[in-house]
Order: C-alpha cells, then sequence, then structure tokens
C-alpha cells in the first residue's frame, strides 16, 4: 500500500500523481483560505485552472497515463472538500476504478462529514484518506474557522469548531478501525495555533493517524489570515522534531495544487 505513493513514503519518489479537481464546494470557510480556479501561477491547495465533470476527469486520467511515468495515484483534493461535492467524487472513482482498477486513490477532507461517508469510503476500497485537522481545542478553533455548513445548518464560533473536531475525530477513529492509512494534515498559523500542534498529534495518534503532515500556513490574498506572518523553516523543523517522538512525520509536502499531476520532485 506504501510502495507506490509518493505521499506516505518519501522512498516512492519516482512515482506519479494525478489530482483530479471534481470538487468546488466546500462546507466550512477557513480564516486562511480563498479559492481561486483560475490562477495558473500559484501552487497551492484550493487552486485548479478548471473544475472538472467526472467524465472529464476519467480523460484527464487516460491523457496522464500516458504521458506520466509511474502514474500510480490519482488524488482528490478539492478545490473544495471531496465530501462536500460526494455525489461528483464517487461518480469520478467508478469510473476510474472501472478503467484502471489497480489506481490507488486518495482522498482528502476537512472532515466534515466522514461520520455520513465513512462506511461507503470503506466499500469504495478506498485505503488512503487525508483529513486537515488543525485544532482539538474549540476556542483555537473558532478562531480559524469563520463558519460551518453541516447539512444545510450553519455554525460559527465554538460551536462550529465543536462540531467540525468532533466529526473529524468520529471519522478519524472509525477510518483507522478499519484498516485506513489515515494521514493527518495540520496548517500551522503563528499565533493561533502554533504552540498547539503537540497536542494536536498525541490525539490524533490515540485515535489511529497513521502520519501527520505538519505544514506552515500560505498567506493568501483576500483570506483574513493574509497579513500573519509565517513560521520559517527552522521553526518548522522544531516542531516536527519534537512531534515525531509521538507519530511519523510527512517532511516532502509540496502542498500541492488541486490540479497537480506528475511526480512530488517535479514541483
Amino acid at each position: 500500500m506504501l510502495n507506490n505513493h509518493p505521499c506516505y513514503n518519501e522512498k516512492a519518489r519516482n512515482y506519479g500523481r494525478i489530482h483530479i479537481p471534481v470538487a468546488p464546494r466546500c462546507n466550512i470557510r477557513c480564516n486562511y483560505c480563498d479559492r481561486k480556479f483560475d490562477c495558473a501561477n500559484e501552487c497551492r491547495p484550493g487552486v485548479t485552472s478548471i473544475v472538472l465533470a467526472p467524465e472529464e476527469a476519467l480523460e484527464r486520467y487516460k491523457l496522464a497515463k500516458k504521458r506520466v511515468e509511474n502514474l500510480s495515484v490519482i488524488g482528490i483534493a478539492g478545490p473544495g472538500d471531496a465530501l462536500a461535492n460526494f455525489e461528483e467524487t464517487i461518480r469520478s472513482i467508478e469510473l476510474i476504478k472501472e478503467y484502471d482498477p489497480e489506481v490507488t486513490f486518495c482522498l482528502s477532507t476537512n472532515g466534515l462529514m466522514l461520520p455520513n461517508y465513512g462506511e461507503k469510503i470503506i466499500s469504495l476500497g478506498l485505503r488512503h484518506i487525508t483529513i486537515t485537522i488543525n485544532t482539538v481545542n474549540p476556542l483555537i478553533g473558532s478562531k480559524i474557522y469563520r463558519q460551518v455548513n453541516y447539512n444545510g445548518k450553519i455554525l460559527k464560533g465554538k460551536d462550529a469548531s465543536s462540531l467540525l473536531i468532533n466529526n473529524q475525530f468520529e471519522g478519524l477513529k472509525y477510518l483507522a478501525s478499519k484498516g485506513t492509512l489515515c494521514k493527518v494534515n495540520i496548517v500551522v498559523i503563528k499565533n493561533v495555533n502554533e504552540y498547539h500542534v503537540e497536542e494536536v498529534v498525541k490525539r490524533v495518534k490515540e485515535c489511529g493517524a497513521f502520519m501527520t503532515n505538519i505544514i506552515p500556513h500560505i498567506p493568501v490574498k483576500g483570506s483574513h489570515f493574509a497579513n500573519y506572518p509565517v513560521i520559517n523553516n527552522r521553526e518548522l523543523f522544531m516542531i516536527r522534531r519534537k512531534c515525531e517522538a509521538y507519530l511519523k512525520q510527512m517532511r516532502h509536502c509540496q502542498q500541492c495544487r488541486s490540479d497537480a499531476v506528475g511526480r512530488l520532485t517535479d514541483n
């Protein structure tokens, strides 16, 4: 399961991945995010040049399979949230699996809808899930998330972050108990959650996470955190070093676009 997955295994750097941008809608609003679909010069999560229908995603995969050597993984990472676009996500998976049953799928989510769709994820045979969990503290969460839209109900403040955190951990525990390899992304925002990351890592380990990917927040023009300072490489190194005492750490993340294709080392 790990030999050909470049995100879960740094030694698999010769294998390629493709992100299919089939999930435009998002059900939470993060203060570090301002999604733009048409900025070809930006390399960050939430950005794509175009949103694809499932049938278009299949054609893009067919083309990439011919052009990219050792293409082994298909990721669905937005530009919104994969589970907020569940029908499009599932249709894309089904179409591509019918064409290529051997390819590995990797799904990224904020975790809000995991309690709703966890069983379906397992039944589809998805064995690699990335969940972004930035805090275990609702007060800190209220500083990171402006609002949560859960089944049409809008929540804000601590109520929103409490629901999100509860659903994230419920989903993580369920998937891990079924043998899914769960990678947890943690976005470090200076002066917001930087001293809280260790606590997050401890908690996700208890719930069965396979590894964590601690990454700096990227200042995005137009976002609430656009002018917030960014942790430097030394600070990031120290946080990861401290947290590796509890759980395996990913250190080669490129914070890819939602339409990325190729090897991680090509970015």
